[in-house]
């Protein structure tokens, strides 16, 4: 992910976007967290921190709360050296008796000219609760579908 560079053009945006959800989707922490300068910035909903040590942690305890986890991002925009993107996720919450939810939400990422890594992570999301009691009626990303070819639809907004 890190060999491509700013500045962005629409094609190198959407393959950034695309090798972030395809590292995400493997739940590592430590190999996500290559993806990032050892002193990048993160607000993820109302938790700030930054540094390499504190996204695997932070990532680390994200994957032992939400179980079945399947993202997609999107290309929302681009700049030179900044991107924004639409995600979806599904995942099934330990927190709240595996019940599944998908978290709707918009990531704004800047980067390192230098090295390519993104060096400020800021992402709003918000959570939705899928079918009745939480029972996952409704979910786009099943077992076996490709996350990228899933229609997005509105039906659950």
């Amino acid at each position: 992910m890190a060999d491509i560079k700013p500045p962005f053009t629409e094609e190198t945006a959407r393959k950034k976007v695309k090798a972030a959800q395809n590292m995400w989707n493997t739940q590592d922490p430590s190999r996500v967290a290559l993806a990032y300068t050892p002193d990048c910035i993160w607000r993820n909903r109302t938790n700030f921190f930054s540094g390499t040590e504190k996204i695997v942690e932070f990532l680390t305890a994200k994957w032992k709360r939400e179980h079945n986890y399947r993202l997609r991002k999107e290309l929302f925009a681009f700049g030179d050296d900044r991107i924004a993107v639409q995600f979806w996720y599904e995942y099934q919450d330990i927190d709240d008796e595996m019940r599944w939810k998908r978290c709707y939400g918009l990531e704004d990422w800047t980067f390192d000219w230098e090295t390519g890594k993104m060096c400020k992570r800021m992402m709003s999301g918000n959570d939705l609760l899928l079918g009745p009691d939480g029972n996952g009626e409704g979910r786009w990303f099943v077992e076996g579908v490709d996350v990228d070819k899933v229609p997005i639809s509105n039906q659950h907004w």
